[in-house]
């Protein structure tokens, strides 16, 4: 059986080879790229990439701009290394589409208990199972989501998270619960995550935004109501 493949984009090589190191002994297959350029090189060179590690701040094309390219064209898993640790660039990585964000310096064990996490949601797909909501559906063999029968375009953690909604229709889920839930990893209380992903899902689904109802002090609740 092929191993998974996972790229590394960071222009400090030091680092390259310390996330890779961890990697390999979980037995995945691991390639390098230096700068923004490579990383797009090998993006488009290899359909079977299942996970990007992209640093943000790298000479030439940026992560953050990497990451906007791939995700135009793939849901591929994408997480973002940063020494930032500020709210705006957190939610600049958010906005070009990564599904996890981790500053510098990290526990290398940490990054792959992520990418572990990542790569079983990926692939945590029941066959032919769609759940249906107040004209929202979704496929979750086919990860696609349609609004009234019009398909919209979703991140893996959108999904995710929407998937989680459904599934719990008209439960009151805290934070945490979803953290550990969509996340499989415990964010330490850090609420914004949570917050910035349901604020870009409420906009991309539109009116039916107003199915995920806040709780003020705790989470959220996706609720329909039945006519």
């Amino acid at each position: 059986m092929d191993k998974v493949k996972i790229l590394i984009a960071d222009d400090e090589s030091r680092m390259r080879k310390l996330v890779k190191d961890f990697l390999v002994r979980e037995d995945y297959e691991v390639i390098e790229a230096a700068d923004g350029n490579e990383a797009l090189d090998r993006f488009y060179e290899d359909n079977d990439i299942s996970l990007f590690i992209l640093d943000i701040m790298m000479p030439g094309v940026d992560g953050l701009e990497v990451c906007k390219e791939i995700r135009s064209q793939s849901k591929v898993p994408i997480i973002m290394l940063t020494a930032k640790s500020e709210e705006r660039d957190e939610l600049k990585g958010f906005d070009s589409g990564a599904d996890e964000y981790i500053s510098k310096p990290f526990s290398p064990k940490i990054l792959v208990a992520r990418v572990n996490a990542l790569l079983r949601r990926s692939n945590k797909l029941d066959a032919e199972e769609k759940l249906e909501a107040g004209g929202i559906v979704l496929d979750k063999t086919s990860h696609t989501v349609t609004i009234d029968g019009n398909p919209i375009e979703l991140s893996f953690k959108e999904f995710e998270l929407l998937t989680y909604f459904m599934e719990n229709r008209s439960v009151a889920l805290s934070r945490e619960k979803i953290l550990n839930n969509v996340w499989n990893y415990d964010y330490f209380g850090d609420a914004r995550t949570i917050d910035t992903h349901v604020k870009k899902l409420r906009s991309k689904i539109g009116e039916k935004g107003d199915y995920i109802k806040t709780i003020w002090g705790m989470g959220y609740k996706f609720e329909v109501s039945d006519m």
